[in-house]
């Protein structure tokens, strides 16, 4: 387990410091806003903390509201909204500076048996041990280039694997531009077998790549072209049971954009076929004559 994926599971152990109410923080390497599939994922741990065991999250949905101050702790309160007999209820808000960052609902559904079926179907990927690493992509287009050496030199705690054109990629060459993106992603290392905790991982990677199923239908790059951007509301439907630390593949797409606003959608499956995530996301996108500051999703 590489120091990276250390930290986030040390990040993901929130602090309690009353009912109800949990305490986070931040890496110590600091960005200009706190990752989105941070505050996320620790929302939904500080839900299923108020939460009987034999009840596993099924959906969220969120909303980014303000930018994530990653120097100060965040406060999540969690309401106990309902608790039925087969469905339980939570909304989560994210606090800091005594304003809402971030809110979430998410509903806890206990095991039952029922109709199957699945019609999507898994798209063509390489083995992802075939595919290089990001840092190897990454390396590929920016070589020793200053500011992007330091970034990429650090561990990453996801081991992600793109099928398709980076978006850096795209931006030189029209010819990858796609509105689809095909990630393989896993966290390489044996984590346990808490089910709540590989959706929670699950949910904290979901946020990586849907900006950038954006930008590729553009042609456009963090660092170019005058882009920023961010998320603005994610939703994420937990099918089945499946382990982080087992690939999956993050199958995506950018169906609109326009007003600013751009829409991707993503399907998470087991190297087997088997659909076990559905991510929907709505961001915020804007391009200016002059450069911003680079926004990195890492």
């Amino acid at each position: 387990m590489n120091s990276a994926l250390k930290e986030l599971l040390d990040l993901l152990d929130l602090e309690q410091i009353e009912l109800d109410i949990f305490r986070g923080r931040s890496p110590e390497e600091r960005f200009q806003r706190v990752f989105g599939g941070q505050v996320a994922a620790q929302a939904l741990v500080a839900a299923g903390r108020t939460v009987p065991g034999d009840r596993m999250v099924h959906s969220l949905h969120a909303y980014f509201i303000r930018p994530g101050d990653p120097a100060v702790p965040i406060v999540y309160n969690v309401e106990r909204v309902r608790d039925g007999r087969s469905f339980t209820t939570r909304r989560i808000t994210a606090i800091q500076h005594g304003k809402a960052i971030f809110s979430m609902s998410a509903s806890f559904h206990i095991e039952e048996q029922g109709v199957s079926h699945q019609a999507a179907q898994m798209p063509e990927a390489p083995a992802p041990e075939t595919l290089p690493t990001f840092q190897e992509r990454m390396r590929d287009v920016f070589g020793d280039e200053p500011g992007w050496r330091d970034l990429l030199s650090k561990p990453r705690p996801v081991d992600a694997r793109y099928v398709n054109a980076l978006p850096w990629e795209a931006a030189k060459d029209p010819s990858l531009v796609t509105p689809e993106n095909r990630v393989w992603f896993r966290y390489d290392a044996d984590l346990p077998d808490d089910p709540l905790l590989h959706i929670v991982l699950a949910a904290y990677a979901s946020d990586f790549t849907l900006v950038d199923t954006v930008l590729l239908a553009h042609g456009l790059a963090w660092g170019s072209s005058a882009v920023s951007g961010a998320s603005l509301d994610h939703a994420m439907w937990f099918h089945r049971p499946f382990r982080a630390d087992d690939w999956l593949l993050y199958a995506q797409e950018s169906p609109w954009s326009g007003a600013a606003r751009g829409l991707a959608r993503g399907q998470m499956f087991t190297p087997s076929g088997e659909l076990v995530v559905s991510v929907v996301q709505e961001c915020l996108i804007r391009v200016s004559p002059e450069p911003h500051p680079r926004v990195t999703k890492s």
